[in-house]
């Protein structure tokens, strides 16, 4: 390969969320949970910010042409999606957007509907913008999780939906939405005049035999939805704080813009700009290779389940690169599993009740880290798992 992803970065003391934390339960605590990559930038990346760095200069700065057209190459030759470029709005980042869309389009008290267990700062950003969470819930049938159309139609009717967050691909249970799923949800929206927010942030992260479709891509879907994209998931640079947000319904993207206005912080970084600009140009390669050491790291969590903690059951992510991991045959409760995940394995994972109904007795791992980072975590989880009384391992 030419790049080496098998590479160790130290992100300790460097401000890293991921590795810094303040009231750590363990020293050494080995960290698979938040969702960015241990991974170096593409060099591409680096030479265009290092570029930036020596010109000196960092006034306000706004994208132009070349921009957009990097953004909406990106979409056309990776998702076949042709992006009009007056439809992207660039923002500091997916989370901010969403609540953002939501004061735009719904009122305080209005019902948005999620579909658990799913990304929970979704729920965080309904609540603290004074809308009311509406759920409905995924189901797991035979190892997949299917959305119930039928509940979901109920939810909105009963509750007066107004707006929908849809996770696609799906965080945490790893779902590709198929065409069919995506086009029922639309209809069933569009319908009852529920707007869809449509979180793609994971989009360019698909496994063989799996294709992510934009919700606006699909017919007579683009006036109803906005498509939150950024490059920060596939290329690791989250803190760079850098997302573009694609409304084509011109009346709806106006409100946006006027609800950022009322705001009066939305831009994205100079920095962000830059390497956003340089990834979707010249980084397409690098995103190949890490796809196929992806799949590698899958491979690999996949085997160890199998033959060294077979009471754990992985469910087959069809895209992201978070492994949702049942553990429920553990019998544990949610507090003692995650006692057992970070006092004695010294792990921090993602524990599955956060991410809401449905998630109890799961656990989230962040396979984006250099494969042996990965086994020494799984050998960790087996040596504890084995000396712990409650097990049935």
């Amino acid at each position: 390969m030419k790049y080496d992803f098998d590479e160790y970065i130290e992100r300790r003391h460097t401000d890293c969320i991921k590795y810094d934390y303040a009231e750590a339960p363990c020293a050494d605590l080995l960290p698979l949970s938040i969702a960015d990559m241990d991974f170096r930038a593409a060099p591409a990346i680096l030479e265009a910010l290092e570029a930036r760095v020596k010109h000196g200069v960092f006034g306000y700065t706004r994208p132009g042409k070349d921009y957009f057209e990097a953004v909406s190459s990106w979409f056309r030759t990776r998702h076949g999606w042709e992006v009009e470029e007056e439809s992207i709005v660039p923002s500091c980042s997916v989370v901010f957007a969403i609540s953002a869309l939501l004061r735009a389009t719904t009122r305080e008290g209005d019902a948005v509907l999620i579909c658990p267990p799913v990304y929970y700062p979704f729920e965080r950003a309904i609540v603290q913008n004074g809308r009311k969470t509406v759920l409905s819930a995924l189901r797991l049938c035979g190892g997949r999780y299917e959305l119930d159309l039928t509940d979901f139609e109920e939810k909105i009717v009963q509750n007066g939906v107004k707006a929908f967050i849809l996770c696609s691909p799906h965080n945490p249970v790893g779902r590709v939405w198929e065409e069919g799923e995506l086009r029922a949800m639309g209809e069933i929206c569009k319908r009852h005049g529920v707007f869809v927010i449509s979180d793609e942030i994971h989009a360019d992260f698909v496994y063989e035999g799996h294709r992510h479709i934009p919700f606006a891509s699909l017919e007579g879907m683009a006036e109803i939805c906005a498509v939150c994209t950024a490059p920060t998931k596939t290329f690791n640079l989250a803190g760079l704080h850098i997302s573009n947000i694609i409304l084509p319904n011109e009346e709806l993207r106006a409100r946006y813009r006027r609800e950022l206005d009322k705001i009066g912080y939305h831009d994205p970084s100079t920095m962000g700009m830059v390497a956003a600009k340089a990834a979707y140009l010249h980084c397409a390669d690098w995103l190949d290779e890490l796809l196929v050491y992806l799949k590698g790291n899958l491979d690999a969590l996949r085997e160890f389940l199998r033959n060294e903690l077979p009471a754990l059951r992985l469910i087959e992510p069809e895209g992201t690169y978070l492994a949702w991991v049942d553990c429920r045959a553990l019998h544990l409760s949610d507090g003692n599993l995650q006692t057992l995940v970070e006092q004695r394995a010294h792990l921090a994972l993602d524990e599955g009740y956060i991410f809401g109904t449905g998630g109890g007795g799961f656990e989230r791992i962040n396979l984006a880290c250099p494969r042996a980072t990965l086994l020494a975590a799984l050998e960790r989880l087996k040596k504890a798992l084995a000396a712990s009384p409650a097990s049935t391992v």
